[in-house]
């Protein structure tokens, strides 16, 4: 493939050129498993290139090991993504290997669901944005009950919720102890959307439960379950969610 902008023969189809200083990807799309990752660049809602990463886990390593594996795969597969200097990430598959990639590269992820996640991409960036709020999670707390339930877990669900760059505002409802009593720990659920793309977090600890209203820069409903979506996958990733 060669530079859309100057012709210049890229190594990779779909790498940023570093002789006219032009982006050739505008999306990767990263399907992680344990073993293999799959990095498909976009461009203008098409497939300009694809490239398989593997790894042999070691299964019967020390701690270590398998640590020191896991960063490398993650490595390989963040070097495919900086070669592109995307504007946006997608990304499904293994937590593990998510949670290991994640630090490695300066992008914001968005996830992204279905039996094909690159056609759901594509059709995906036809969609209207999502404005993103740049504030911190401390900024977004209101309403009138700053009592949370669960202790430090439950403050990390809220910081979980609140950290996300689509969620303007988290108001913490009453808490409800008449609930079963559930013994796997704290542990919450962003619920379905409602028309304006809004959702709601319910966090459980022992008897007790408390609804969160969630304030989103999703207008409606479909956009709303792609941020619902996403929380609930933030949530699984902080072991606050089964």
């Amino acid at each position: 493939m060669d530079c859309r902008q100057c012709a210049t023969p890229l190594d990779r189809p779909g790498d940023y050129c570093l002789v006219c200083h032009t982006a050739n990807t505008d999306a990767v799309v990263l399907e992680l498993d344990r073993e293999r990752a799959t990095v498909t660049s976009l461009l203008d809602g098409s497939v300009v290139g694809q490239r398989t990463v593997t790894t042999t886990p070691e299964g019967e390593g020390s701690d270590e090991t398998v640590v020191v594996e896991l960063r490398n795969f993650a490595g390989l597969v963040a070097d495919e993504v900086r070669r592109k200097r995307p504007e946006e990430v997608y990304v499904t598959g293994d937590r593990d290997v998510i949670a290991a990639v994640r630090p490695q590269l300066h992008y914001e992820f968005f996830r992204v669901e279905g039996e094909d996640p690159v056609q759901r991409v594509i059709d995906r960036q036809g969609e209207p944005a999502l404005e993103v709020v740049d504030a911190a999670p401390a900024e977004k707390l209101g309403g009138s009950h700053s009592t949370l339930i669960g202790g430090r877990s439950g403050q990390r669900v809220i910081q979980t919720v609140a950290g996300h760059p689509h969620v303007k505002k988290v108001i913490p409802g009453p808490i409800d102890a008449g609930g079963a009593s559930s013994p796997t720990g704290v542990r919450a659920k962003a619920t379905r959307a409602d028309a304006n793309g809004n959702v709601r977090v319910l966090i459980r600890d022992g008897s007790s439960v408390q609804e969160n209203r969630v304030v989103t820069t999703a207008g409606d409903r479909e956009l709303g379950e792609h941020v619902r979506a996403d929380l609930n996958e933030a949530l699984k990733e902080a072991e606050l969610q089964e």
